[in-house]
């Protein structure tokens, strides 16, 4: 198996507090947030009740993203489902910005 590797997938500057981008480094869509506090946080950008909610269009209050379909929640830090109709965690990330830019630990 490929030992996960840092990869810069974004700016820091292209990251707004209380909001979510989306970022493509991989075959699938990955949500970055960054919060009010300036924490920054990677998940799966799509919702797992239907597959077709992208997160990073959601609302994001503290370490929740809101699903903008259905207004299911998940944590950003774990991704793990907090409110129904998401019941299935998604993928999180490791994230951090360094020099000015975002970094994530994925596998390439």
């Amino acid at each position: 198996m490929t030992e996960p590797q840092w990869i810069a997938v974004a700016t820091e500057a292209d990251l707004f507090e209380g909001a979510g981008i989306a970022v493509r480094p991989i075959d699938d869509e990955i949500a970055i947030y960054k919060t009010e506090a300036g924490e920054v946080f990677a998940t799966d950008n799509l919702c797992s009740h239907d597959g077709h909610g992208r997160l990073c269009d959601g609302f994001l209050e503290g370490h929740e993203i809101e699903c903008p379909l259905h207004q299911g929640r998940f944590d950003i830090r774990s991704g793990d489902a907090t409110m129904a109709p998401c019941v299935e965690a998604i993928r999180s990330y490791p994230a951090k910005v360094e020099d000015g830019k975002v970094w994530l630990k994925l596998v390439v």
